[in-house]
């Protein structure tokens, strides 16, 4: 057995991995729940606490991954100039960009024209990135600052709306307001991630990686990590509860004591709300504070998936879909027609889908196909350091 060398924060990449095995679950729901062709898994009038607890638990993980992306150029820059930190991150946030709209699209869809594009988590992260690598001239705490005025502010922006395809709406989709435009009559693009609250998160999670440098003293890590995990997590309640500020939909007294609590923790995504940001990520460092000196099986598994992020989200469309089209081929006599049948491939999928039981069985099936090769993978990587371009990838 190849021995793997690495000097990598065992927390992060354990926090990371677990976000990432359980993004695989929503996107698992995405293409084989039957509902998932139907229904948002939100909307209190058709989904039921399973359900909507299933696609809250997903919220953890674009969050994490920005917020982390942010601390890991920290600590890759901790030993380097910050021009060549700013070089790396400002082309690993254009590659990031050029996969989003020409990997990960292709990999959603399997549409080789690119009809509709998509730009999500991964176009998110790219911006984000090429905005860090300009904040990192700056003192740390000035990038902390803008951190949290844009976290903290955006959602007073929320009034403002946009109609049209003009330059100055197409700006404002891509800044905060999700929507999408035609290039011309084959062709359109969907900016499901405005990009002003991501860029405030991963500035905060760069100026969390000072806390994770060679000689910093674990007890006051520990300190910061469970002082900013409880007080994150006792403002979002603070806050929801006022119901006053902070997300663009208020929550509402139903008619069940269910109802109600989804509706409390039913915060908005596209942008990510203040509430959303307050329960993800307080609660992910609350994680960090107790997992910091774990090291067992458990958090091993969920250390190979944090380790090759990139090369795992991608992997892990991919085998999703062709799964779900095989599951589609080997249970359906007319699979060729219920292929072609809908003009999005995912709820044409998903109509022919299964219960939510079904989909965790398959999620655990998916997850345990993609930890082999993303151990292999990892190993390779981390005995490969010399290699400048593995870490685009």
């Amino acid at each position: 057995m190849v021995k793997v060398k690495s000097t990598r924060i065992e927390s992060i990449d354990i926090l990371r991995g677990l976000v990432m095995v359980i993004m695989a679950l929503d996107h698992t729901r995405d293409y084989f729940h039957y509902d998932a062709a139907f229904n948002d898994p939100t909307n209190l009038d058709t989904t039921t606490p399973y359900l909507f607890f299933t696609r809250f638990i997903t919220h953890y993980c674009a969050p994490v991954f920005v917020f982390l992306a942010g601390t890991s150029a920290f600590l890759y820059g901790s030993n380097k100039t910050k021009p060549k930190l700013f070089k790396f991150l400002f082309t690993r946030g254009i590659w990031l960009i050029i996969l989003e709209i020409f990997l990960n699209n292709l990999n959603w869809t399997f549409d080789y024209t690119y009809s509709f594009i998509v730009l999500q988590v991964i176009w998110a992260i790219g911006v984000s990135m090429v905005c860090l690598s300009f904040l990192v001239f700056l003192p740390k705490k000035i990038i902390a600052a803008i951190g949290f005025i844009l976290i903290a502010g955006h959602n007073l922006l929320d009034g403002i709306t946009m109609q049209g395809n003009s330059i100055s709406s197409i700006v404002w989709y891509m800044l905060h307001q999700p929507n999408g435009f035609p290039i011309n009559d084959n062709h359109y693009i969907f900016l499901g991630y405005p990009v002003i609250p991501w860029i405030g998160l991963i500035a905060l999670g760069y100026c969390l990686g000072s806390l994770y440098t060679r000689g910093f003293d674990e007890t006051i890590r520990k300190q910061w990590l469970l002082s900013i995990g409880i007080v994150s997590v006792i403002l979002f309640f603070v806050i929801r509860g006022i119901n006053v500020y902070g997300d663009l939909t208020p929550w509402t007294v139903q008619n069940t004591t269910a109802k109600s609590i989804m509706s409390f923790f039913k915060v908005s995504k596209y942008p990510p709300s203040l509430a959303y940001l307050l329960i993800t990520i307080g609660p992910s460092l609350l994680f960090l504070y107790f997992v910091e000196n774990i090291k067992n099986s458990i958090s091993d598994f969920f250390l190979v998936f944090g380790r090759v992020p990139l090369f795992y989200y991608f992997l892990h469309i991919l085998v999703i879909h062709i799964g779900a089209i095989l599951g589609v081929i080997l249970l359906n006599d007319n699979w060729q027609k219920l292929l072609n049948i809908s003009q999005n491939p995912i709820a044409g999928l998903a109509r022919q889908g299964y219960s939510l039981f079904t989909v965790y069985i398959v999620w655990i099936i998916i997850i345990v196909l993609l930890y082999f090769p993303s151990k292999k993978y990892m190993t390779y990587k981390a005995n490969n350091k010399n290699k400048w371009w593995l870490s685009y990838l």
